[in-house]
C-alpha cells in the first residue's frame, strides 16, 4: 500500500484525541473508515503505532517516534501550500500573526488597518498570547510573525527591533494628576489607589519590579485582565495605572504623566522562526511595522499611500 497524507492526519488525530471515536468525528469520517486506514498503516510499516489496550489509545514508542516526523512533514508541506499560493504582487496571500496582549491597544489596529489598506488581498489572522507561547507557536510554524518585547528568545526565533515602548502613569481627565506636566517622584505613589493589569500580564511583572526596587507599595484598588476594561475605569473614576504612554496618544481622556525614577524602557521586537519560509505578505508586513518603529510622531494609523510593490522585500 502506498502511504497517503491521510494516513499521517488519522494518525496524529487518534493520538491527540486519545481516542478513535472522538478522532473520527473531528475528521469527518466513520470510526470503522479511520480504524482501517490505522490499521493499514500499521501494516505498511511492519510496527504496532498504536496501543489499544488501555482505556484510552495511546502512541507506542515506534508510534512516537513516527509520529515525530510525521508532524514535520506535514507542517513542510503545509508550508510549500502556502509558498505555492504566495503571489509576489501581494494581490492575495495569507499572515497569521500574534502579539502580547498590551499591544492590543494601540499597536495592532493601526498596523492592521495599514496593512489591509495597502493589501486588502490578505487574508490576515491576529491572535493575542503571552510571549513564550508565541514563540512556541512561531517554532511549531503555526504563526508567521509575532509582536513582542527584545530579550531571550527561545532557540531558533530570530527579531527585528522596531521601537522602544516606555510607561507612564496614565490618569482621567478629572484626575489631580492630569494636567501636570513635570515627572511625578515615585515615591508619590506610596498612598496613591492604582488600577492595574493582573499578575499573568508581563506588564505587571515590570511594574512590581520597578516599584520594589524603590521601596514603593502603592494601594491596588482594583485588578483587571483587560485593557480595555482598565482604560475605562481610569477614565471614569479617580483611580490611576501604569500602562505604555501610547496607549494615550489621540485619547483625551486618558493623560500620561511621567515618572521619577522612570519605569526601564523596554524594545519592542517583531519575531520570526529562523528557518521559516518568507512569505510575500509577511515580508511586506515586517516593512511597515519597521516604517511604523520609525516614526517619531506616529499618527493614531499610519499614512496607506505611502507604500508600493516594493513592500515585498523580505524581513
Amino acid at each position: 500500500m502506498a502511504l497517503e497524507l491521510r494516513h499521517l492526519r488519522y494518525l496524529l488525530a487518534v493520538a491527540e484525541h486519545a481516542s478513535f471515536t472522538r478522532a473520527a468525528e473531528a475528521l469527518h469520517v466513520s470510526q470503522p473508515t479511520l480504524s482501517q486506514q490505522v490499521r493499514q498503516l500499521e501494516r505498511t510499516l511492519k510496527v504496532q503505532l498504536l496501543d489499544r489496550t488501555g482505556r484510552t489509545v495511546r502512541l507506542t514508542d515506534a508510534g512516537e517516534a513516527y509520529a515525530h516526523y510525521a508532524r514535520g512533514a506535514l507542517r513542510d508541506l503545509e508550508a510549500a501550500e502556502r509558498a505555492v499560493l504566495d503571489v509576489r504582487d501581494l494581490s492575495r496571500g495569507t499572515l497569521r500573526l500574534a502579539t502580547t496582549p498590551t499591544f492590543t491597544a494601540y499597536l495592532v489596529g493601526p498596523l492592521a488597518g495599514a496593512f489591509h489598506t495597502r493589501h486588502p488581498g490578505i487574508s490576515l489572522t491576529l491572535r493575542e498570547m503571552p510571549q513564550e507561547l508565541m514563540e512556541s507557536a512561531l517554532l511549531a510554524d503555526e504563526l508567521d510573525l509575532g509582536i513582542a518585547f527584545s530579550g531571550p528568545h527561545l532557540p531558533g526565533i530570530t527579531g527585528t527591533e522596531l521601537f522602544t515602548e516606555t510607561l507612564s502613569l496614565v490618569v482621567g481627565p478629572a484626575h489631580p494628576y492630569a494636567g501636570r506636566t513635570a515627572p511625578l517622584p515615585i515615591r508619590s505613589l506610596r498612598d496613591s489607589r492604582l488600577a492595574l493589569l493582573s499578575a499573568d500580564f508581563a506588564t505587571r511583572l515590570h511594574i512590581d519590579t520597578h516599584f520594589g526596587a524603590h521601596g514603593v507599595r502603592p494601594h491596588i484598588a482594583v485588578e483587571a485582565n483587560s485593557l480595555t476594561t482598565l482604560t475605562e475605569l481610569i477614565r471614569c473614576t479617580p483611580l490611576a495605572t501604569v500602562l505604555p504612554d501610547a496607549i494615550t496618544r489621540g485619547r483625551p481622556d486618558l493623560r500620561p504623566v511621567a515618572l521619577s525614577p522612570g519605569l526601564p524602557a523596554r524594545t519592542v521586537t517583531l519575531l520570526r522562526r529562523e528557518a521559516a519560509y518568507r512569505s510575500a505578505a509577511s515580508g511586506a508586513f515586517a516593512r511597515l511595522a519597521r516604517e511604523w518603529g520609525r516614526e517619531q510622531d506616529r499618527p493614531p494609523c499610519p499614512r496607506a499611500s505611502q507604500a508600493g510593490p516594493s513592500d515585498t522585500v523580505p524581513p
